[in-house]
């Protein structure tokens, strides 16, 4: 039986590059394994915050058993929307590639992210063979297909939430909004509901989307009904709400008892989609 059916393990913590001038910090079970293997995609409203954000996440699934890689990417001014997207399918391209001399398979490679971050996993998840997103030359022969997606309050709609932002008179978010798609019309595009209900052809590996019941940005119908879409296309695809729980919930109390809860719920998601 692999190292993962340890309940606890010591872990290892470095930075290395994953493209030339772009750090992954890899957070390391120690044992043979082979281990489930995490990309981990920070949010901040896709302008802000670096791999460092999450870190107790990152340390509480390293330490059960699977290997993450949380990443920077670019980010305005240097770069707005694809760039972030290009960078993430890169990564996960790059993680497939080492997956085995980091105790871990290219078949069990997924990923996960938060806020905006939640967003992008969804996006390049769903779209791994978008020429817009492959642009950046990786691994010969190694796609950007993953094992798993899990969504923890992703901005499942950009446009909803920019015009929600809007109406409440946050100009800071508002601001970053704009400084990364430039236009609504690509806040629309690559928004994955929309994707699903104008019947695009998607990628659809198995999903977990978690949230708030009072998150005030992402609706608990957008939830309900973007699950139910992903299922009626084909996939697979598991909604689990938090009581009480507002936008960030994780983040903002990470000491929380459903703080604890959706650390569980991920680990149980990946390893149910990473048994042999």
């Amino acid at each position: 039986m692999p190292d993962t059916a340890v309940a606890s393990h010591a872990i290892t913590v470095e930075d290395v590059e994953y493209q030339p001038g772009m750090l992954a910090r890899l957070y390391r079970p120690r044992g043979t394994g082979p281990f489930p293997a995490a990309l981990q995609v920070h949010g901040g409203a896709w302008t802000s915050k670096d791999r460092t954000d999450n870190d107790f996440m990152a340390k509480a699934l390293a330490e059960s058993g699977i290997f993450v890689a949380s990443i920077d990417f670019r980010m305005p001014p240097v770069a707005p929307h694809p760039g972030s997207i290009q960078d993430i399918n890169l990564g996960v391209r790059w993680l497939k590639a080492n997956a085995r001399s980091f105790g871990s398979r290219p078949e069990w490679v997924g990923s996960f992210g938060t806020s905006s971050g939640g967003h992008q996993v969804l996006l390049a998840a769903m779209r791994p063979t978008d020429p817009r997103y492959t642009i950046l030359p990786g691994p010969a022969g190694v796609d950007a297909a993953q094992a798993w997606v899990i969504s923890g309050w992703g901005v499942l709609d950009p446009l909803l939430r920019y015009n929600l932002a809007k109406q409440a008179g946050k100009q800071d978010l508002v601001h970053h909004h704009n400084t990364f798609w430039l236009t609504e019309e690509a806040h629309a595009e690559a928004a994955p509901p929309t994707m699903l209900k104008r019947g695009e052809k998607c990628a659809l590996p198995p999903a977990l989307v978690f949230g708030g019941d009072r998150d005030e940005w992402v609706p608990v119908e957008l939830m309900r009904s973007f699950v139910a879409d992903y299922n009626k296309a084909g996939g697979h695809a598991e909604l689990q709400l938090y009581e009480g729980a507002d936008h960030g919930f994780m983040t903002g109390k990470p000491n929380a008892p459903y703080a604890a809860r959706a650390l569980d719920r991920m680990k149980e998601f990946v390893r149910k989609h990473t048994t042999p």
